[in-house]
């Protein structure tokens, strides 16, 4: 009766046009583009009747306020969708302001689409974004772009002038190779100036290389001499941070580690950059006397600055349950140094990181091709921009498109894509939402979600990225999940501890 009379005409709705409808928004425009899709009649029935009978027995929560979805690119793409039908919608009545950061949309909009999507989430605290392309040389031939975009996070994190948080998400069963890190290490990386600012130039022949500044209204200027180049010349650079941008990201470290009830530690080069470091360590402390300081101890934290070399060591032998605040350059590197996606073994960590104290960071002394791994991989890392506010973020997937898959996937081929960041982006999004809006149920709904995720893979189901670091070289395929499988895994996990029968 049900299926006859609920289902069959939603399907056969369906089945009058086969094809596929996806609505884009811009500017408050709505472009709806459609693509041809082989209709399955009856994986819709299957679809359709378990979303039914899920609606049926869950009462759905309610979300108060819209959130942002910024829509990205390739492989993440696909299973973004597959996220928000089998893991968000079912559970959630939700006001989304959509925007298609997909390569292809950005060209079409002049990336005004990306300047948009920022200026949405200043106005509604929360974004959600999936992974996007930043196109080269490669790409820019590849999508026949009118130009080489820049990259769609660098200019959002400009706009909020934010601070980037990674942490890992720590599955018991997963080996890590630094064993004593039994607790997350959260990286706060401070996404503004330095070297991705800088002005660098390769100096032919000899010269004087000197650094002025004209103050604004004034004519005396500063002037500084950096170096006497001689004979063939050399390389130069000059960089830059600003007072408002540090204490932004002061604020953003302190507020962060405070929600966490972590302690504090921001590393830098002092001893060697008096002047340039200094300012930072300065900052901070100012920031933290004036704001922080009664929070912390109250709280039984605390926060300290160190010597990056001094933190390094640190970071190797603590178990781990703390924030570091690392500059924009460190911060890039020692993120990637607690999770990615193939492992060197034990030996060759330590040599890095132990070269890596002679040379001031771990960033300054990556062995080319090496990619090492901390914690495990890279898909278990979460990524979230945080405002100096503290009200405003923007949640992201640590990682990239996952380009190799979706080329299979084109082709009609089976992948086993870990999809646990993006429904990370998703839960640490949601929950910013429910604690900005004071909602129990969405916030205890975004803490089983993330249980479910985590209980999944320690029952021993899970991608092929994370089976080949438990087997190696013996994993079979009747150890891991493809994408979809994964994520229909999780599903079922997250009815169980929201005690929806089936």
């Amino acid at each position: 009766m049900y299926l006859n009379q609920f289902l069959l005409p939603r399907v056969l709705a369906l089945l009058s046009v086969s094809f596929s409808f996806s609505a884009q928004f811009t500017g408050g425009e709505r472009k709806i583009e459609r693509r041809y899709k082989s209709f399955n009649l009856k994986k819709s029935l299957t679809f359709l009747e378990k979303q039914d009978n899920i609606t049926m027995a869950f009462e759905k929560i309610k979300v108060a306020n819209p959130i942002v979805e910024m829509d990205g690119d390739e492989m993440t793409r696909v299973f973004w969708k597959s996220i928000k039908d089998k893991l968000i919608f079912p559970f959630l009545e939700l006001d989304i302001k959509y925007f298609d950061l997909g390569l292809p949309h950005r060209d079409a909009t002049d990336d005004k689409v990306t300047i948009e999507s920022a200026e949405a989430t200043l106005k509604y605290n929360v974004a959600i974004k999936c992974a996007t392309i930043t196109p080269d040389e490669a790409r820019v031939k590849e999508f026949e772009l009118k130009q080489m975009w820049k990259s769609p996070n660098g200019t959002i994190r400009n706009i909020l002038n934010g601070t980037v948080f990674r942490e890992p998400i720590i599955c018991k069963n997963i080996p890590r190779l630094v064993p004593g890190w039994t607790k997350a290490i959260c990286i706060g990386r401070h996404a503004f100036g330095d070297q991705y600012r800088a002005t660098d130039a390769v100096i032919k022949g000899a010269g004087k290389l000197k650094l002025v500044f004209v103050p604004e209204g004034q004519d005396e200027k500063t002037e500084l001499e950096v170096y006497n180049f001689t004979g063939a010349g050399g390389v130069a650079l000059s960089m830059y941070n600003t007072d408002e941008s540090i204490r932004a990201f002061a604020e953003a470290s302190m507020n962060t580690a405070y929600q966490k009830k972590w302690p504090l530690y921001l590393s830098t080069k002092n001893t060697i950059l008096k002047k340039y470091d200094g300012r930072f360590k300065d900052i901070f402390q100012e920031v933290y006397e004036a704001n922080w300081k009664s929070k912390y101890e109250a709280a039984g934290i605390w926060y300290e600055h160190r010597l990056i070399d001094d933190m390094v060591a640190y970071a190797l032998k603590s178990e781990g349950g703390y924030v570091w605040a690392c500059k924009n350059y460190d911060g890039d590197v020692q993120s990637d140094f607690l999770a990615q996606e193939l492992g060197l073994n034990l030996a060759a960590l330590l040599i890095i990181l132990l070269c890596s104290i002679r040379f001031w960071a771990l960033s300054s002394v990556l062995i080319p091709g090496c990619i090492f791994t901390g914690f495990g991989s890279l898909g278990l890392m979460t990524s979230v921009l945080v405002c100096p506010d503290g009200k405003t973020i923007e949640a992201e997937a640590a990682h990239g498109t996952v380009t190799r898959h979706y080329r299979v996937h084109q082709k009609g081929g089976e992948t086993s894509t870990n999809s646990i960041a993006s429904i990370f982006a998703w839960s640490r999004g949601l929950a910013h939402r429910a604690k900005l809006d004071d909602n129990a149920r969405l916030l205890d709904f975004t803490e089983k979600l993330e249980a479910a995720c985590v209980g999944t893979v320690e029952s021993g189901k899970m991608t092929k990225d994370l089976a080949l670091l438990i087997h190696g070289s013996k994993v079979g395929r009747n150890h891991y999940l493809n994408t979809e499988e994964f994520i229909d895994a999780v599903a079922e996990e997250l009815k169980a501890r929201l005690s929806i029968k089936a």
